[in-house]
């Protein structure tokens, strides 16, 4: 956080970003089941916008009408003692509450809806210094870099790009000195940059066995191939077994 005691600035506030597309972030809580965001990422993320999702997971055979008519004021509570955590780290939210039979169909469609540049995959945390940014495919290394270099701005925490070679025709090396240029373009110092390339025909699994290394992991979302509609999208898979939470930046609509 800022030394001072002005309270988080806004990216449109920091003179040393020059920003192209102010990041606005995915937030999504299972409130009835007692999820929550910490303080510490609370406020990491506060320099963004943000949408808060509260959403509750339903059986099949329940209508989602029953559920609202029962469940909404319980869970329109737990999502106002989230936002009203964001509200006092500086950062007024947008919240919306959904009772759906398909979670991961409505965050994308909440994403999609509020256009949101990243979508939290949240695990637990304590205070944000060191972020790993895993490139292992083409990536928005614009919107990638409007994302860190908000988040970063008024902290000292420091980022590392690992560009991944999986073996193929991806340059993870010009990947990440695109990505590296990029964040420097946008105003975060070049001491606070690291970059390193690793090979791997494992990338999930490297991610998942350095994540203890780091506070939180910045990843793109990957496409609709064979192998993610087989097994789960790579960012869902090192979500699942990370220690740190996951942001997953999406690819930009239209």
């Amino acid at each position: 956080m800022a030394d001072d005691d002005t309270g988080p600035a806004s990216p449109t506030e920091s003179p040393a970003l020059r920003i192209r597309e102010p990041p606005k972030v995915l937030v999504p809580v299972e409130v009835l089941e007692g999820q929550s965001v910490s303080t510490q990422l609370v406020e990491f993320l506060a320099p963004a916008e943000v949408v808060l999702l509260g959403y509750h997971v339903l059986p099949e055979q329940t209508p989602t009408e029953q559920a609202s008519m029962q469940f909404e004021d319980r869970a329109r509570g737990a999502v106002d003692d989230i936002a009203e955590a964001f509200r006092e780290a500086g950062r007024e939210v947008e919240t919306r509450v959904v009772f759906t039979h398909d979670r991961d169909a409505t965050v994308d469609r909440v994403a999609a809806e509020a256009d949101v540049t990243a979508v939290l995959l949240p695990n637990p945390v304590a205070d944000v210094a060191d972020v790993l940014v895993p490139i292992r495919g083409a990536i928005d290394a614009g919107r990638l870099a409007d994302l860190v270099a908000t988040l970063l701005a008024d902290s000292r925490g420091a980022v590392t790009l690992w560009g991944i070679d999986t073996g193929g025709e991806f340059d993870a090396a010009a990947a990440v000195d695109r990505a590296r240029g990029t964040l420097l373009d946008r105003g975060l110092a070049a001491d606070r940059v690291r970059t390193e390339v690793s090979e791997s025909d494992a990338p999930a699994r490297a991610v998942i066995e350095r994540s203890p290394e780091f506070d939180v992991i910045v990843m793109g979302e990957s496409g609709p191939d064979l192998l993610s509609l087989l097994l789960g999208d790579p960012a869902e898979r090192v979500a699942e077994g990370a220690v740190a939470p996951v942001l997953v930046v999406r690819e930009r609509s239209g």
